[in-house]
């Protein structure tokens, strides 16, 4: 085999590499993933999301999320909301009004075996605008997993919240997803996600959600959900929707 004949192999190899999708959890689904952003890279969202209850929809929330890969296995993510007034937030909703938080993947995935990629994400989140105030500034520690199977992947992982203030409780997030690369362009999938009782009066919650993610080239992607509660408080009459338009660099 000639030099020349292995430089051709390399170079499409490379280019192959860098045109194909990479299998991720995280926006669109409620349920993250341990996959940070690449080193020296961004991962940003232009969002707008929204809830209906009681037989209307809330005012849509808007914002930025921003997600920097500062180091090795290590991401800075932010999110900022647009409007004035994004209220608590809430079951299904994908976007904090205002948090920040650390990723740190410190389990690789092993791409030959079973050992899935895993990371924590502590995050914090600070409600702002009117209809948030009495909505507590929340801490979230959890630990997150995936593992990829050829087109499919699958992800998921549990936290727990500190959530203080009168009547209120500390309570654990849980959440698992299953990912399928239909084309080079579109992936869809399915989740399961919950929390136990936030304060004293209400019993836990639980949903299912449904995503989609197109990539239109390799700079600009739009993702979407929609979520439905099950079980719990939010099982009647709940519904939630996520929809964002992302782009890396």
């Amino acid at each position: 085999m000639t030099k020349r004949w292995i430089l051709v192999q390399r170079d499409f190899a490379i280019a192959l590499l860098a045109i194909m999708p990479g299998a991720f959890a995280g926006p669109p689904y409620v349920t993250d993933d341990p996959e940070p952003t690449d080193t020296g890279h961004f991962e940003n969202y232009l969002y707008t999301e929204g809830t209906h209850a009681a037989g209307a929809f809330s005012y849509p929330g808007a914002g930025v999320e921003i997600n920097y890969g500062a180091f090795e296995n290590t991401q800075l993510s932010w999110a900022i909301p647009l409007n004035p007034n994004p209220g608590p937030g809430g079951m299904g909703l994908v976007w904090t009004p205002l948090g920040g938080g650390i990723k740190y993947r410190f389990i690789k995935e092993d791409t030959e075996g079973w050992r899935p990629q895993v990371a924590i994400f502590p995050q914090v989140f600070i409600p702002i605008g009117a209809a948030s105030h009495t909505t507590p500034t929340t801490e979230l520690l959890p630990l997150w997993m995936q593992k990829s199977f050829k087109s499919w992947t699958a992800f998921g992982g549990t936290g727990y919240t500190h959530n203080p203030g009168s009547g209120n409780r500390n309570y654990m997030i849980y959440g698992a997803g299953l990912q399928r690369q239909v084309t080079e362009a579109l992936a869809l999938g399915v989740e399961y996600f919950g929390q136990t009782a936030a304060t004293v009066d209400d019993q836990g919650s639980a949903a299912i959600g449904f995503a989609t993610l197109y990539d239109l080239d390799q700079t600009w992607h739009l993702v979407a959900s929609v979520n439905t509660g099950i079980a719990g408080d939010r099982e009647n009459d709940r519904l939630s929707y996520n929809l964002a338009l992302k782009w890396t660099r």
